[in-house]
């Protein structure tokens, strides 16, 4: 049963304020078949992102990644496949409100979309497709560390000549 009117992290920021929150959610990377890397440029501090966000109660992370990347992009995503689970220090993120969490990601990788991408304006600016080996060094803080494993297996496979996708 999927919550309407307001996110369950909302509901919580309601309760706490600021403080620091773990919080559970997804991202998703979106590569076509050009070895380029879907970014989406953040209204709230202007620096590029994937789509994803914060598990809903009674949500999968799978159902979470989906959910997201249509409220994000308007697009309805096919299958995707686990590229790893993040947390930690590295993930530990001070919104521009002030805001505090200690992000715990699943992240998912899939091949291309199939639709055309229609921007959530309240939350991204645009979006724009970059070469894996040259991504903008404006990155938001969280996604670091996944970006940093995206380039490094995308090194291996060329050398490999295998497919991580």
């Amino acid at each position: 049963m999927m919550r309407q009117a307001m996110s369950y992290i909302n509901e919580i920021r309601q309760l706490v304020g600021t403080r620091p929150l773990i919080m559970v959610g997804a991202t998703l990377l979106i590569v076509n078949q050009q070895d380029q890397l879907l970014m989406i440029k953040r209204t709230d501090n202007g620096c590029w992102g994937v789509p994803g966000g914060a598990m809903e109660p009674e949500e999968s992370l799978e159902n979470t990644v989906r959910r997201e990347t249509l409220e994000e992009l308007g697009v309805d995503v096919g299958e995707v496949e686990l590229f790893g689970v993040y947390s930690g220090q590295d993930l530990y993120y001070k919104y521009p409100n002030g805001a505090e969490v200690y992000n715990v990601s699943a992240v998912y990788l899939t091949r291309g979309t199939e639709s055309s991408i229609h921007l959530n304006p309240e939350e991204h600016s645009e979006y724009h497709y970059f070469d894996i080996h040259h991504l903008p060094l404006e990155v938001s803080p969280p996604i670091k560390p996944v970006l940093r494993d995206l380039t490094n297996k995308w090194q291996k496979k060329g050398k490999q000549k295998e497919s991580i996708v």
